[in-house]
């Protein structure tokens, strides 16, 4: 799955959830955000930044559903996940005895298969901690770091009811 496509399944709550939380904390990524996708679709930022928060959050949100701006889509996304969520982010590489920096970062390279028994039990123990939306928005980003990604997280995502993005 693409970022757009990511931002196409969704649930708009999750979208307002990250860009309240790039507001409260990283203010400039908002607006680099703002302004390079009002570029994109041909639009002066102010056009935007006109608008009211709940309007601009809708704009985006519609707007990062576009193949053109995956790459912005994908950018947002794992800025806020680096940073908004790095203990979903540590727990997640702990669980599947992945080396990391102690804030989800990666050390060395990523694996180039994910243990189902671990994969399972790491997700049966983390969809009860966290958000499952938000845990399911990670799990895809994870998914998207391998090209065709990991065949037994497809799988995982696919079945498993709990990992709805909507």
């Amino acid at each position: 799955m693409k970022s757009h496509e990511i931002f196409s399944a969704v649930d708009p709550a999750v979208v307002t959830e990250i860009l309240d939380w790039f507001r409260a904390n990283d203010r400039n990524v908002y607006k680099t955000a703002v302004a390079t996708l009002a570029g994109r679709r041909k639009l002066r930022p102010v056009f935007i930044q006109q608008k009211s928060l709940a309007e601009q959050y809708a704009w985006i949100h519609k707007t990062l559903q576009v193949k053109a701006c995956d790459d912005i889509g994908e950018q947002i996304l794992q800025a806020y996940l680096m940073a908004g969520q790095q203990s979903m982010l540590g727990m997640f590489c702990d669980g599947m005895g992945i080396p990391h920096d102690g804030k989800g970062s990666v050390v060395g390279d990523l694996p180039k298969a994910l243990d189902k028994e671990r994969l399972d039990a790491t997700v049966d123990k983390l969809a009860d901690v966290f958000d499952p939306k938000i845990f399911t928005l990670y799990l895809h980003c994870f998914n998207m770091q391998l090209a065709g990604g990991y065949p037994t997280l497809t799988e995982k995502l696919a079945s498993d009811e709990r990992l709805k993005l909507a």
